[in-house]
């Protein structure tokens, strides 16, 4: 009995391999000849290099080398940023620049944490132990340790072919925001800060590289979200032929965005791999990730509107400053802020400027939401404060702005145009099911009683832009009738080989468990972008039904062959290969994955049942929902507990309910823990003061409640799927939420707005300003 698996709670077939410890990650694989790489990192966040004395460290038995950038110049390309509008989409205008560094820095040095010597030894161990024998001469120069001192009149340069130090500038202005703003009942200002973040993956970066004697390039096995990219920066970096790079991504822990592409420490490993003619590993330590690996967020708005009497928004008018740390990786976060700046609302003016400044700090790209996280919380810390000053119930005044749900596809005036929305369903159901009458009214009850906790009550409503590029599959048809699907995107937790299964599954009748999904390695793989930016589904998954359905027509000619029938007479209907009206006479996929691969076929068909497909997505899918959080605050310590969490997000049709469920769990701790705990923080002298574990602060499991979820289902036109990305949703519209429910909470002391993170100090002196 054929039963479709779209939309079943399968249970996910990755998981019996990493519950049981047989996952492979890059530290647990070995290599004959192996040895072991560790980096030698500035202390300071900007100096000159004067001398490295490395004898000492060379002289250490087990050590094989110690290299410097200057030994290393030779070995490779510069990595190049080319912000000339780099990750944007539409119209923007912007400002361009192209900077250069070595991987192993060479002469100068701009963020404490940033590598100038490698050392090659026989342990993990003794590599470290050799990095105490090197001796460095520094000489210190002044630092920018923020965007305020980088903008400063007479501001240290990060880069010296860069007085003032911003690398780009986003700028969009579009209506007419003057005589909005002229015309206003009230201007509503708000500034507000996006603090900086660290991915903290449970694994962190490693890399292990071999030279490759068949291609005369390398073989290199790397934590990364996307093999393919890696494998041609690699390639360019090297000058080395594409087809010579081999990058293979076993077991991701975690990525996040910040495992997004290709690092220095990667390109010195494969340097040094060929350089000395065997395998070489390096694996990153806790302490290096927090100050090595990039960071996100770092982001400062100050943003107005101008408002109607009524609570109608008819202008944005926004002046934002991106941190890019050290390096312009991040110049496209900008652009994606600017993109989304309206949220889910009709505001039909805007006036945009967004500067990307360098400092000298670690740099800053793309970590769980990319730009959007930052865009939404402007927004929707906006519009609550609106409401506030009007004296407006929040759910009001965001009803009064929504997009109809009649205007999509909806072009903003930011430039971005949304697929589809309902943007006024997703909240309606939020309400009912967080019954967000009997909280208001429970708040006013406890507010009545000076004793109580504090009880406040937040709600946002988030869209955001996902899934970018191209991507290709693969779906080969085995003798046997069990399928392989490889696919260029490269799952680290998403659940690709469930939900591609699955969807092998119905698309051509074969058994959920014969289905094989192969990714993250560039010699087996289409040419694919990774997985980032919530696209796996959306576009490994649109190129997946596309190869599938070219399987199924090959299929279908092969079952009329056999029944000896015409193929205009043939069906696929409920798993079956059968002529239509005649559901008896029909055949199982693996009879005709059986007769593809025989002698007895029309002689205009080739032998094998496989494709491979590729697809293009023209503009991003906009998925969006509505989130509630209820709140405590302890008067005498400041401390907020999160009572109880609700959602509706929608993201199309979901073909794996508990995947999506785990996405949305995981997006929700993530953004909670920004709005409560984490931040990575700098001293003047551009040294973190939260650089490990001990300082920076995570959440637990106690931190949150159990979370309530439901969905609406609006599909997306962009794909033939209709499915929308999840994968950075919850992230986005959790911050705002848990912000705005504990500013809700103490505007009875006055209280217009609290920066993250919400700490209990913070909160209690906000509460006791006296």
């Amino acid at each position: 009995m054929f039963s479709s698996l779209i939309g079943a709670r399968v249970k996910r077939k990755e998981d019996p391999r990493l519950i049981t410890g047989a996952g492979r990650y890059v530290g647990d694989l070995t290599l004959p000849g192996m040895q072991h790489v560790a980096f030698l990192r500035s202390p300071y966040a900007h100096a000159r290099i004067l001398n490295i004395d490395s004898h000492a460290a060379a002289a250490l038995p087990g050590v094989l080398a110690v290299v410097t950038g200057e030994d290393l110049r030779s070995a490779y390309n510069r990595l190049s940023s080319d912000v000339a509008g780099e990750g944007a989409l539409g119209d923007a205008e912007g400002e361009s620049l192209t900077l250069s560094h070595y991987p192993l820095s060479v002469g100068h040095v701009r963020y404490a944490g940033e590598a100038v010597a490698a050392v090659v030894a026989v342990t993990p161990a003794l590599a470290q132990d050799a990095l105490d024998l090197i001796s460095v001469e520094w000489e210190p120069l002044p630092v920018a340790a923020n965007v305020a001192a980088a903008l400063a009149p007479g501001a240290p340069a990060v880069f010296d072919e860069l007085p003032g130090n911003v690398a780009a500038v986003w700028r969009k202005r579009r209506g007419k925001p003057d005589e909005a703003f002229a015309a206003a009942h009230r201007v509503v200002s708000l500034r507000l800060v996006n603090q900086r973040l660290a991915g903290v993956p449970l694994e962190p970066r490693g890399t292990l590289a071999a030279p490759d004697p068949l291609t005369g390039g390398l073989c290199m096995w790397t934590s990364t979200q996307s093999a393919h990219g890696v494998r041609a920066a690699l390639a360019e970096l090297l000058r080395l032929p594409e087809n010579a790079v081999r990058v293979i991504a076993p077991e991701v822990g975690g990525g996040f965005g910040v495992k997004g592409g290709l690092y220095p420490e990667d390109a010195v490993v494969a340097a040094l791999a060929l350089r000395y003619a065997r395998p070489l590993r390096w694996v990153e330590q806790r302490g290096e990730h927090m100050l090595a690996t990039t960071h996100g967020r770092g982001q400062t708005a100050e943003v107005q509107a101008a408002v109607q009497a009524d609570g109608t928004v008819t202008a944005l008018r926004l002046r934002a400053w991106q941190d890019l740390g050290a390096y312009p990786y991040g110049a496209f976060l900008g652009s994606l802020t600017g993109l989304m700046a309206i949220g889910t609302y009709a505001i039909p003016s805007v006036d945009i400027e967004i500067k990307s400044v360098l400092t000298n700090t670690t740099p800053i790209a793309a970590y769980r939401g990319a730009g959007r996280p930052e865009a939404a919380y402007i927004i929707e810390r906006l519009m609550d404060t609106i409401a506030a000053e009007l004296g407006l119930d929040p759910v009001d005044l965001r009803r009064r702005n929504f997009i109809a749900p009649e205007a999509f596809p909806y072009k903003a005036p930011t430039g971005l145009t949304y697929d589809s929305g309902a943007y006024d369903a997703a909240l309606t159901k939020l309400l009912a099911m967080a019954d967000y009458a009997g909280l208001r009214a429970e708040q006013a009850r406890r507010r009545a009683n000076p004793a109580a906790p504090w009880l406040g009550i937040g709600l946002a409503c988030y869209v955001e832009m996902c899934a970018f590029g191209h991507e290709g599959t693969q779906v080969r048809v085995e003798p046997s009738g069990t399928v392989t699907v490889s696919t260029g995107i490269s799952p680290h937790g998403q659940g690709q080989h469930t939900t591609f299964a699955q969807m092998v599954a119905d698309e051509l009748g074969v058994p959920f468990e014969h289905v094989l999904v192969v990714h993250g390695d560039t010699a087996l793989t289409p040419m694919g972008q990774g997985t980032s930016g919530s696209r796996g589904l959306v576009m490994g998954g649109s190129a997946l039904v596309k190869a599938a359905a070219q399987v199924r027509a090959k299929a279908l000619r092969i079952a009329a062959h056999i029944l000896e029938a015409a193929v205009e007479d043939m069906e696929y209907s409920a798993g079956r290969y059968q002529v239509k009206g005649a559901p008896g006479r029909r055949l199982s996929f693996k009879q005709i994955a059986e007769r593809a691969y025989s002698s007895d076929l029309p002689k205009d068909l080739d032998n094998g049942l496989e494709a491979t497909s590729f697809f293009r997505i023209e503009n991003p899918t906009c998925p969006f929902g509505a989130h509630l959080a209820v709140v405590e605050v302890d008067p005498d310590t400041g401390q907020v507990r999160l009572l109880k969490y609700f959602t509706v997000d929608d993201c199309g049709p979901r073909v794996s309910p508990p995947l999506v469920e785990g996405q949305v769990h995981g997006g929700l701790a993530q953004g909670i823990g920004q709005a409560l705990l984490e931040e990575m923080a700098y001293d003047d002298a551009g040294q973190a003061v939260t650089g490990s574990l001990m300082e920076y602060a995570l959440p637990r499991a106690a931190t949150f409640p159990t979370f309530v979820l439901d969905q609406t289902v609006t599909p997306s036109p962009t794909n033939p799927l209709g499915v929308k990305g999840i994968g950075e949703a919850a992230t986005i519209g959790a911050t705002p939420t848990i912000v705005n429910a504990v500013v809700d909470a103490l505007r009875p002391a006055g209280v217009r707005h609290l920066d993250m993170p919400l700490r209990p100090e913070r909160v209690w002196r906000a509460m006791h300003p006296k």
